[in-house]
């Protein structure tokens, strides 16, 4: 029976768990309103190491089922979103004083192993002394590892689920945050109450609540008065990266074990940078005051003197970002020990169901969508399994067959400025480029070089853009590219 309310669903918070959720219950054909307070992706799911991967050292704490999930949805991404994933060589460096080179490979095996059928190679060992990618390494290191993952754009794989949601019916509602939920009469659904940050408040109902707030999931809820007995405890946990001039020549990333136990990855960016991080540290107070601390920068900058031998100053910083990740476990143990599996929690006592999403990882938000959906509307049917993701429609050939059919489209595109909307778009980019003919068709580029106005114009309209701080290092990094003074 049809529900009275406005909407079947609410799902509050526009990371990686909301968006996701919001594309496969609008796909199911429930009516779904998403609540943002700001923008898409604009907390953790935008300062995440930009990775779609199984979690090798997951291995070492036990969590068989999160690492098998997690390489499950790494096949299906590739598949559904081949311009915005793609795979990515991973070098680990033998340290025998950290991890003994057994034990290593005894992991290596085991991901190979659970990855099961799977599109990408497996791994192999390597001698650093001869092998290309021992050279950028320091002296010291003899044997090593390779192993796939992959790499994703994580704040644009937000935006396009929001856009597919939008897509099949979805209310996408940035810059609206939600002020408050009332049951209504005979706990049929919610009030709900929201506003706007230009002041204009909105009243609608909701059969159901999904609080995929992140950080901020029990906030959320003790705003509302639901928090229970049984709700479960959360871990803010902050990482941070730095951006800085490229360490090392080829594509390949690599996974540097340090003293402590944690693990740094260095990764390949935007072509003339390295991505170097996370660190793992509790955090405490509001998660979007998080910047990245001196103590923090030291540690990014040693972990790349001891394996590269390169001494990297604050100058040399082109961006940095820090996210509070929201773990579902006690306040006990090592921050890099705490499960970065999700929990549920369903609160139907007190009134009309309020699903809250804790923990949880960008690998595994495809699984999560589907796992709250069953919960709470299990006559509905998964579906995002096979569909590509907006612009992942990029046909035979993979993506190179792709980049190589849009240069005969558009030949009058540099070859940086071609790929990039590849990567970023898809099939998508002809939404702004059809129709052109010279870079003069795409108008002016005035909030940094080559950002023409058909493209600010296509994100304004139709990824939900508002502000240029969404464009320049949200939907894009051209401001990271061309030096645009923002950190976070």
């Amino acid at each position: 029976m049809p529900s009275a309310c406005d909407y079947d669903l609410c799902v509050v918070g526009g990371g990686i768990n909301g968006a996701g959720i919001a594309r496969d219950a609008a796909g199911r054909g429930l009516r779904v309103v998403l609540l943002e307070k700001g923008d898409l992706a604009c907390a953790t799911s935008s300062a995440s190491s930009k990775l779609i991967h199984g979690g090798l050292r997951y291995l070492e704490n036990f969590e068989i089922r999160l690492v098998r999930e997690s390489l499950a949805e790494r096949e299906i991404l590739l598949k559904i979103a081949p311009h915005i994933v793609w795979p990515l060589s991973f070098v680990l460096p033998c340290d025998p004083t950290m991890r003994p080179r057994w034990m290593i490979r005894l992991g290596l095996f085991l991901y190979d192993r659970m990855a099961g059928t799977r599109s990408l190679p497996a791994s192999r060992a390597i001698d650093l002394t001869a092998h290309p990618y021992g050279a950028p390494l320091s002296h010291g290191f003899h044997t090593g590892f390779v192993y796939p993952d992959c790499w994703v754009d994580d704040s644009r794989l937000v935006v396009l689920n929001a856009v597919d949601a939008a897509r099949h019916g979805a209310s996408i509602l940035t810059r609206t945050a939600c002020i408050g939920l009332s049951p209504l009469t005979g706990a049929q659904g919610w009030s709900v109450r929201a506003r706007t940050t230009k002041g204009e408040t909105l009243t609608f109902s909701a059969e159901k609540i999904v609080n995929a707030t992140g950080p901020w999931v029990r906030d959320f809820l003790d705003s509302i008065g639901r928090i229970a007995p049984d709700t479960p405890p959360v871990r803010r946990v902050q990482g941070s990266h730095i951006v800085i001039p490229k360490l090392h020549d080829g594509a390949q990333a690599y996974i540097l074990q340090q003293p402590d136990g944690r693990i740094v990855f260095a990764l390949p960016f935007l072509g003339d940078f390295t991505l170097l991080g996370t660190t793992e540290r509790d955090f405490s107070g509001d998660p979007g005051t998080a910047r990245i601390s001196q103590e923090e920068t030291d540690y990014l900058c040693a972990a790349a003197l001891r394996a590269f031998g390169r001494i990297v100053k604050p100058s040399d910083i082109a961006w940095s970002f820090s996210g509070v990740r929201p773990l579902a476990t006690s306040l006990d143990g090592a921050a890099r020990k705490a499960s970065r599996d999700y929990v549920f929690h369903l609160n139907e006592r007190d009134g009309p169901e309020i699903l809250s999403v804790f923990g949880g990882k960008l690998t595994t938000y495809r699984r999560l969508a589907e796992s709250a959906l069953a919960r709470l509307f299990p006559e509905t049917q998964p579906w995002t399994n096979g569909p590509p993701l907006p612009g992942g429609d990029i046909g035979p050939g993979g993506f190179e067959g792709f980049l190589n059919r849009q240069a005969a489209l558009y030949p009058f595109l540099p070859a940086p400025l071609l790929w990039r909307y590849a990567r970023s778009y898809g099939t998508r980019m002809d939404c702004f480029l059809d129709g052109t003919q010279t870079l003069e068709d795409l108008g002016k580029a005035t909030l940094a070089p080559d950002l023409y106005d058909a493209e600010v114009r296509y994100l304004r309209e139709h990824e939900f853009a508002r502000t240029d701080e969404d464009i320049l290092f949200r939907r894009t990094k051209c401001g990271v590219l061309h030096g645009a003074p923002f950190h976070t």
